[in-house]
Order: C-alpha cells, then structure tokens, then sequence
C-alpha cells in the first residue's frame, strides 16, 4: 500500500472528529432546552384544587425548574417537599410526576437535544 492510501483515511476521521468535538461544545446548550420543553410540559399538568388561599403561596405544579450546574441540567422543583412527593416517604406513598411526564415524552425531548447538536 502506498502512503497516500491511509491519508484520505485520516482526513476524514479528522475532519468527524473535529465535527464531533464542536457539537460537544453545545452539550450544555442542548440539555437546557430539553429541560426547558420537560418543565413547560410540567406546567402543564392538572392542578388539584388547593386550600391554601395565603398571598405568596405558589402551587407545587407552578415551582417546576431547571438549573445548570457544570455539566449537569437538573429538572425539580421549587417547593422543598417535590422531591417527597415524587418518591414517597416512609408514612406516604409516591405521587410522581416527573417521572410519567418524562417516560411519556422522552422521545421528544430527545430529538430536541439531538437537533439543538445539529445532527
């Protein structure tokens, strides 16, 4: 085999890995928006009728977030008690609802994540 043979070889891993390494780049950017399409769908659950009326108090369904840290997009809640609710507790059974919002919608989020990388 001549030398030139392998060249055209590795022109071509060079030029995917370098395609690869700028879509890495947006790795970041492509979690917030599926994060930010979970949350709106989030919002978009029911809300059970509450009796709390005090001013200030915002419905656990309402306090749905995201935040990025480092490398990371974390989707929760803003009311302490989310997370109980999700999972359940000792004296209380789960009441999820990431979870089945997710396990309904993952596609979705998905292929946003995947055309926010431009494949």
């Amino acid at each position: 085999m001549a030398k030139d043979d392998f060249s055209g070889g590795f022109d071509e891993l060079t030029k995917d890995l370098e395609k690869y390494m700028a879509m890495s780049d947006k790795a970041p950017e492509a979690l917030i928006e599926g994060a930010k399409a979970l949350v709106e769908d989030l919002m978009k659950l029911p809300k059970p009728i509450s009796k709390i009326n005090k001013p200030g108090y915002t419905h656990l369904i309402n306090s749905f977030t995201f935040r990025r840290s480092d490398k990371e997009v974390e989707v929760g809640w803003g009311k302490y008690y989310g997370p109980m609710l999700e999972r359940g507790t000792v004296r209380a059974l789960s009441q999820p609802m990431i979870r089945p919002v997710w396990d309904r919608n993952k596609e979705k989020y998905q292929s946003i994540m995947i055309k926010t990388l431009g494949f």
